[in-house]
């Protein structure tokens, strides 16, 4: 391939994908491997699309920050002195370098480089040593601004600057998260789990959006849930995960004393899954992060309503590091090396017309939005 897919290479990266799940193969193989596919995917997918950043707690006061990489640009979020939260560019005006690091409060923003300061709402206010300069107006000079959003308590970015909001693009998410997380506002962090995975990030969510692979892969979280009411739907930019909790003792944590008895999942294209286990009030929201063709890192982030987890949100979190990422971790790794091999291009698609936990018709429905990025960007 190319520095950039020709419209031939598009038309072909399409081909076996059907409509209709019940016809359709997956995603071709190539773009899971191919480097070129994978720069498509950070300037046509996670460089258009609504990318989460943090729970809105870290940034309720006046001159709280949190910095973030978006398809490897530097990002600061910042609540201004006015009470309005921004994002820009994390890059000084002056020589490009970065203003800001981690997460934090200031009352300005200043350069570590030759110390230029802007004001929180990303005006220069201090450029040392430029009162001979002619034509140059400190006031002209603002950081390069990013559309940002708050949303169901949680703050996203996005870096096209003619994007429609998230609430708008996400149609009834926000009444469906906080039908089942009334209280997703109030929650406070409580602990993160981070993974470094030899995998494409496509494939990552494959994974996450199918539970055809349960059964025999995860022998444990089946016991969790209410396999027979777990129900799959897909919308336009999201699908929504349900299931009840299992009935009889089960071998992933005690749930025993669970009042939250829904297992809700919601997968927020391209990159976001936010999860409501039994147990206590809570919210785990796992942030996939491409990082290279084969190489992706997950954050797990566990919003209780405590700082401190209680003894079922311990074990929820330890069977999810110790069992559940562990089995996932090997079958996306094991994926990513079959699709390198001559010996497979694309698979058929698995369909339930009931829209079970057993089909994969919101993988299908995660390509379909896939390839309909690439076709936007082939024309």
């Amino acid at each position: 391939m190319g520095e950039y897919p020709t419209k031939q290479q598009f038309a072909a990266i399409k081909s076996g994908y059907h409509s209709d799940p019940s016809q359709s193969l997956s995603l071709r193989a190539d773009a899971y491997t191919d480097p070129q596919w994978y720069q498509v995917d950070l300037q046509e997918i996670i460089s258009k699309a609504w990318q989460w950043v943090c729970h809105a707690e870290k940034l309720r006061e006046p001159g709280s920050f949190v910095t973030i990489e978006i398809a490897g640009k530097p990002i600061v979020v910042v609540r201004d002195r006015e009470g309005t939260l921004r994002a820009f560019y994390n890059v000084c005006k002056h020589r490009a370098h970065k203003l800001l690091t981690g997460e934090g409060k200031a009352a300005r923003i200043t350069c570590p480089y030759h110390a230029w300061t802007y004001k929180l709402d990303g005006q220069l206010v201090g450029a040392p040593h430029t009162q001979h300069l002619q034509n140059f107006d400190p006031k002209a000079i603002w950081l390069e601004p990013v559309q940002v959003e708050e949303f169901c308590g949680f703050v996203y970015v996005n870096l096209d600057a003619k994007s429609e909001t998230l609430g708008k693009l996400s149609g009834d998410l926000e009444k469906e998260i906080r039908h089942w997380a009334p209280d997703v506002e109030s929650l406070t962090f409580g602990h993160r789990l981070t993974y470094d995975i030899k995998s494409n990030w496509k494939n990552v969510v494959d994974n996450f959006l199918e539970c055809y692979h349960c059964p025999v892969s995860h022998k444990d979280f089946c016991t969790l849930v209410d396999m027979k009411t777990y129900k799959v739907t897909t919308y336009g930019i999201y699908s929504s995960h349900m299931a009840e909790a299992g009935q009889q003792p089960n071998s992933a944590y005690d749930t025993s004393k669970a009042k939250v008895r829904t297992h809700a999942v919601w997968w927020l294209w391209p990159t976001t899954c936010v999860m409501r286990y039994p147990g206590r009030s809570s919210m785990i929201v796992l942030n996939i992060i491409p990082m290279g063709p084969d190489r992706t890192l997950e954050t797990y982030d566990f919003f209780l309503e405590t700082p401190e987890p209680d003894e079922t949100e311990k074990a929820a979190i330890h069977y999810l590091d110790t069992v559940l990422q562990v089995e996932d971790i090997a079958l996306v790794e094991s994926v990513q090396r079959g699709m390198t091999t001559p010996a497979f291009q694309q698979g058929r698609i698995v369909y339930d017309p009931s829209g079970s936990g057993k089909s994969e018709h919101a993988l299908h429905h995660f390509h379909g939005l896939v390839l309909d990025a690439y076709a936007r960007a082939a024309n």
